[in-house]
């Protein structure tokens, strides 16, 4: 925007330049030429005084004038006489019979422009007739002059305006970039303050400056802050609330159907009881899942730096008695930190386990589940990879969808794969499932790496 800005106002003033340098350029080489022109005909008219007096003074005074004129200038002055009229003291004419003295002679004053033969090169020329005292032509006088120091000094007219021009532009351009930043500076505060909110900084605000419509804006998203970030509280607390009260009489339950399953000797007594406690434990399952979506949705807290390599390792360590009882291998491809990427606190932890425990659940004994994660230009590429049976391609997309269970997970709550794209997209990755090389499935995520400029810790 600051460089449309710029370039708009130096067109303006280009424009404005144009329209005030080139007329004005013109009028003054329109009038060089006139005064040129208007010079030689004073100097002709009073050459022609002289040529017309007859007498021997006069003619030595014009071939004086004549003389002085070639010494003094690049020009030349030239008289000739009527046929029958002796020249006198006059020297010669050069090209005697050129277009000029042919209408001076004929009582008519000319200005030719062209090639002048008495100069050897372009230009113009001025012939005014001679009269005497009764009004009959007796000669001729012709001035002729150079174009080359008129086109010299017209030159020097545009050039000095075209380098003003261009120095105005220059100066122009700068005061344009400055005056642009000034105006953009509150818009460039503002998309700040946007980038901040995406990333989950609800307590950000921007200060309300500038013209009417930007204070305007920013006073709407200050107020559009303060109302998210009212609404995510209350979300939180709701959460909060519904975890406890959920949580509470499903547990009291299951203890009491334990306790009925302890004191029960009927066979078919004890399996009800069973069947009833099966269903509590999958209504656990599903109200914590229920929960941790919605915890998801809510959490707008912002990315920091996370070293994907450290997690992994810390989350097998947690499911590595899991992974031996089912006697699959958990594996981390490559050593050291790994590279970091860009993920809000406690998401990658609870993405791995939602995969680690679908995976641990379909995967074979003697199976494996590794991991990887690779730089990939400004993304951090991870994947989670078991050897189940997997999923069909017409059906992986669906597998994100709340409450879908495949074949391979009739007891699931389906909200696991739901969960972990709901985490993924809110640190602006992305998700997509592939079929593993040897069969299986494999859990493809790209999240954000980070750089020099990124955020450590959001801000």
């Amino acid at each position: 925007m600051i460089r449309q800005l710029t370039v708009s106002y130096v067109v303006l003033v280009a424009v404005a330049i144009v329209a005030f340098t080139v007329p004005v350029a013109w009028v003054l080489t329109e009038q060089l030429s006139d005064d040129a022109i208007s010079a030689a005909r004073r100097e002709a008219d009073t050459a022609a005084l002289l040529l017309a007096g007859g007498d021997t003074p006069s003619q030595r005074a014009l071939a004086e004038l004549m003389a002085a004129y070639r010494r003094q200038t690049p020009g030349r002055l030239d008289a000739v006489t009527v046929a029958g009229r002796p020249a006198g003291a006059l020297p010669a004419a050069a090209d005697p019979g050129d277009r000029a003295f042919t209408r001076a002679l004929a009582g008519e004053p000319a200005v030719v422009w062209g090639r002048q033969a008495s100069l050897g090169e372009e230009g113009f020329a001025v012939a005014v007739p001679a009269r005497d005292t009764s009004g009959a032509v007796v000669g001729a006088v012709r001035v002729t002059y150079p174009s080359a120091p008129l086109d010299r000094r017209q030159w020097q007219i545009w050039g000095f305006r075209a380098g003003l021009a261009v120095a105005v532009l220059i100066a122009a351009a700068l005061a344009g970039m400055v005056f642009a930043r000034r105006v953009t500076s509150p818009l460039r505060d503002l998309n700040r303050m946007a980038g901040r909110l995406r990333d989950g900084d609800l307590a950000v605000r921007v200060e309300e400056t500038g013209p009417p419509e930007v204070r305007t804006l920013a006073r709407t998203l200050n107020t559009a802050a303060e109302t998210i970030d009212s609404l995510v509280r209350s979300q939180r607390t709701f959460i909060a609330n519904a975890s406890h009260q959920l949580r509470t009489p499903l547990t009291a339950l299951r203890l009491s159907l334990d306790n009925i399953a302890d004191a029960a000797h009927d066979p078919e007594l004890r399996e009800d009881v069973d069947q009833a406690s099966a269903e509590v434990i999958r209504m656990s399952r599903l109200v914590n899942g229920l929960l941790a979506l919605a915890r998801a949705e809510g959490d707008v807290s912002a990315p920091e730096r996370t070293a994907v390599h450290d997690v992994t390792r810390e989350r097998f360590d947690v499911w590595r008695a899991a992974a031996g009882e089912k006697e699959v291998t958990l594996d981390l491809a490559g050593s050291g930190p790994g590279p970091a990427a860009l993920i809000t606190r406690g998401h990658l932890e609870q993405i791995l386990d939602n995969l680690f425990a679908n995976a641990l659940e379909v995967s074979p004994a003697g199976g494996r589940v590794w991991v990887t994660a690779v730089r990939d230009g400004d993304l951090v590429r991870v994947t989670v990879t078991d050897d189940g049976p997997g999923i069909a391609p017409e059906l992986r997309e669906r597998a994100f969808d709340r409450f879908w269970r495949g074949d391979s997970r009739p007891g699931g709550s389906g909200l696991g794969l739901a969960i972990v794209r709901q985490l993924v997209e809110d640190d602006g990755g992305r998700i997509h499932l592939d079929a593993a090389a040897g069969g299986g499935l494999r859990v493809v995520m790209d999240f954000r790496a980070v750089t020099p400029a990124s955020p450590r810790n959001g801000g």
